[in-house]
């Protein structure tokens, strides 16, 4: 198994999309929108379209939103890093996200 450190991974000048070993292009960016009365930013994850040509899916996140979502791949990916032992299901902290 080929693990990917973050001296591996681009930075958000560099590429803000990674394509999966399964060829979906994940492209993750922020959004700015400045209403005059209140901006707006949003992290957007936008999963593109699979080989085969079905359409992908995204999303925006606040800030919070995106922080938990990260603290998530970080904890799957060092359980999926470990082997096929047991995994317990982990519900996702709501701790610092926000629903707008």
């Amino acid at each position: 198994m080929t693990t990917t450190t973050g001296r591996d991974l681009p930075t958000a000048a560099e590429n803000p999309s990674l394509v999966t070993a399964c060829g979906r292009r994940i492209a993750v960016r922020c959004l700015r929108l400045a209403p005059a009365d209140r901006p707006i930013s949003r992290v957007t994850l936008d999963v593109g379209q699979d080989q085969g040509g079905e359409p992908g899916a995204w999303a925006a996140l606040t800030a919070g939103e995106a922080r938990a979502l990260a603290r998530l791949l970080l904890l799957h990916a060092g359980l999926a890093e470990r082997g096929n032992g047991p995994v317990e299901p982990v519900e996702p902290s709501r701790q610092g996200v926000v629903s707008s």
